[in-house]
């Protein structure tokens, strides 16, 4: 299989190469090394398998349809695996247009240039944020997610659409994979896991929004990548799936539990709730079980003790060499 990975420099998109060049896949990589966090991070994603033979590395902007359709047409693939994004949600609301340009316009280039060049085989990402704060707990794929509470939401509900009309029209095959809060090595600096470990480890206050009861529903990097490579080999028809975690937890009980896992308190300053935030993230996962087979095994403390142990080494490996 030659798969177009757009977003292969991020989180989940290198981790997802590395896994699909271990298992024989080709891999043409493509991602515009953006700032939205330092593209030096991005660089060190992608080093770890440059040098693979069977990955290629395109920089170009998803939004270029004409370099997208160049590219799907020279390397022959046969799969598209769209991860590339706009994201976040509070980053949405300060500048919604450019969320909306990226995660809509950006996924319909991909989707034309598959239908330029008869590629009809697609997994692309959406989020747990589409759901907003919906009375329907687990949150279930068939619930409405008619009422999105920020603009990133709002873009990843209307790829959703696009993909469905795509899939309609030109009888592509089609998964939407909802992802819920993944974490895990190489996860966003500002991601709360991220940028909660940091400060904590170095004995720096970390900011908490709303009361601490909000919860989310948190998945494990590796469980996330299964769950990707689950949907590509069970690839048929049009199909949403959530990609979540084993259980939902609390924002009090996240910082308790890396706490544990570092091995002293936090400093907590308490802020008022961020607009555009839900207040429960929680993943029905009967359909992805049953449609693919898709069991996440790491539960949060696990998951939690590999992330800090892992971002200790970073710090060794950061730290000024002595003679």
């Amino acid at each position: 299989m030659t798969i177009l990975l757009t977003g292969v420099a991020g989180f989940i998109g290198s981790h997802l190469a590395e896994q699909l060049l271990a298992v024989g896949h080709s891999v043409i990589g493509f991602d515009n090394l953006d700032d939205q966090y330092d593209p030096v991070l991005k660089w060190q994603n992608i080093g770890l398998f440059i040098d693979h033979p069977c990955f290629n590395f395109i920089q170009g902007d998803i939004r270029d349809q004409a370099l997208v359709s160049d590219t799907i047409r020279r390397y022959q693939c046969d799969t598209v695996v769209h991860l590339a994004a706009r994201a976040g949600v509070r980053s949405s609301v300060k500048e919604p247009g450019r969320s909306i340009d990226v995660n809509v316009n950006g996924t319909l280039a991909v989707l034309e240039a598959m239908r330029i060049n008869k590629v009809r085989r697609l997994v692309m990402a959406s989020s747990s944020s589409v759901y907003g704060n919906s009375p329907c707990v687990p949150f279930r794929e068939d619930d409405e997610a008619g009422t999105p509470l920020s603009p990133y939401a709002m873009s990843k509900r209307s790829a959703e659409l696009l993909a469905h009309t795509y899939h309609h029209l030109y009888k592509m095959d089609i998964s939407c994979l909802r992802f819920f809060t993944v974490y895990g090595p190489r996860q966003r600096p500002e991601m709360a896991i991220s940028h909660f470990t940091d400060q904590i480890i170095h004995h720096q206050p970390i900011t908490l929004f709303g009361d601490g009861t909000t919860a989310r529903n948190y998945t494990y990097i590796h469980d996330t990548v299964i769950g990707i490579l689950r949907a590509i080999y069970h690839l048929k028809g049009y199909n949403v799936l959530n990609i979540g975690g084993p259980s939902s937890v609390s924002l009090r009980e996240l910082v308790r539990v890396i706490e544990q896992c570092v091995g002293h308190q936090a400093i907590i300053h308490w802020e008022p709730a961020q607009p555009g935030d839900v207040d429960l993230t929680c993943a029905d996962l009967t359909r992805a079980t049953d449609l693919i087979g898709y069991r996440p095994t790491i539960h949060l403390r696990d998951g939690l003790n590999r992330y800090v142990t892992w971002y200790r080494q970073q710090l060794e490996r950061e730290q000024p060499q002595t003679v």
